[in-house]
């Protein structure tokens, strides 16, 4: 660098969403950004930079299954949540993937997803013990897979490219992406099931939730807001909190993200996203049971949810705590 050059800007660091805190003694921060949005749509609270592009990663499978819906395939109930889901692999889950793949002349070979164990832990050690071994049914996205293929069949398209960010079900996920967010689509990538993963803004993807919730009925965006939150066991698992908050506050539409990404819609279309920075999925209970609080949620399940205990020698002895 020369004597006239400029040092280059450093951007700022995101704010810490929370700590960890254990025997008394703060020993980590967790960063990132969030935004609130109030039932009128407007922004009522940020932290962070939420404009910024992010991967919502598998907060964005809501409007993969509802591209999925406007390309024709007849999805409703447990299937059309599956479809939007990224599910435990518990026995009920892997079930309903694999009737979704056969009534469509499919089957598990059929898969783009790469072999896995079960999401859930209680779920993944039964399977290890029953004998079996990874497979790509058993990865968590196989359900939002087998609706891909499926809408391929239905339209006669190539299901061998159906991951190819060029194929016609991808461009149309795409254009549901951006019209849902109210922005374009900032870049596009490759998510870990290996299906295009479109970034955009988290105040965007609030904004994307809120339009499912509030959308017209029988819209494809409604029809999928309403199987979720019918269903949302097939959305997540028995042990997972999008199944716990669209179980016990009615009207909520909630999906995590890998990477610690986190979208929330409640039935007056008050709304949130947040990413923590470093990809800590063990900050998100804390941060979204905060967020839910700032929103004015009064329920059980959000202390619940927001329960992150550090362990010492089995002992309880700190926790993990939103500081905002």
């Amino acid at each position: 660098m020369t004597s006239t050059d400029a040092p280059a800007a450093i951007a700022p660091a995101p704010p810490v969403l929370a700590e960890v805190v254990r025997s008394g003694f703060t020993e980590g921060h967790h960063r990132g950004s969030l935004v609130l949005l109030a039932a009128d749509g407007s922004v009522e609270r940020t932290l962070g930079d939420p404009d910024a592009p992010v991967f919502p990663r598998s907060s964005n499978k809501p409007m993969q299954a509802a591209a999925i819906l406007r390309a024709g395939l007849k999805l409703s109930g447990e299937r059309l949540a599956l479809a939007a889901a990224s599910h435990s692999g518990e026995p009920f889950h892997l079930e309903l993937v694999a009737k979704m793949l056969a009534e469509h002349g499919l089957s598990a070979a059929d898969l783009r997803t790469p072999p896995d164990l079960p999401l859930d832990p209680v779920a993944a050690e039964a399977y290890l013990a029953a004998g079996n071994v990874r497979e790509r049914i058993t990865m968590n996205c196989s359900g939002k897979h087998a609706a891909m293929l499926a809408v391929c069949v239905r339209n006669g398209w190539d299901t061998a490219s159906y991951l190819d960010p060029a194929h016609p079900l991808q461009l149309l996920v795409g254009q549901v992406v951006a019209e849902a967010a109210g922005e374009p689509v900032a870049a596009v990538g490759t998510d870990g099931c290996g299906a295009p993963l479109m970034a955009i803004g988290l105040t965007g993807l609030a904004r994307a939730f809120r339009s499912f919730v509030l959308a017209e009925p029988g819209s494809a965006e409604r029809r999928v807001a309403d199987a979720m939150r019918a269903h949302p066991e097939y959305v997540a698992g028995t042990r997972r909190p999008d199944t716990w908050l669209m179980t016990e506050v009615p009207g909520t539409l909630s999906k995590m993200g890998a990477e610690a990404v986190q979208a929330v819609a409640l039935a007056d279309g008050r709304a949130l996203a947040f990413k923590i920075d470093d990809g800590s999925v063990r900050a998100l209970g804390p941060v979204l049971a905060r967020a839910l609080e700032l929103l004015g949620v009064d329920a059980p399940v959000v202390s619940r949810i927001g329960r992150a205990p550090l362990l010492g020698g089995a002992v309880e002895v700190g926790e993990i705590r939103a500081t905002f």
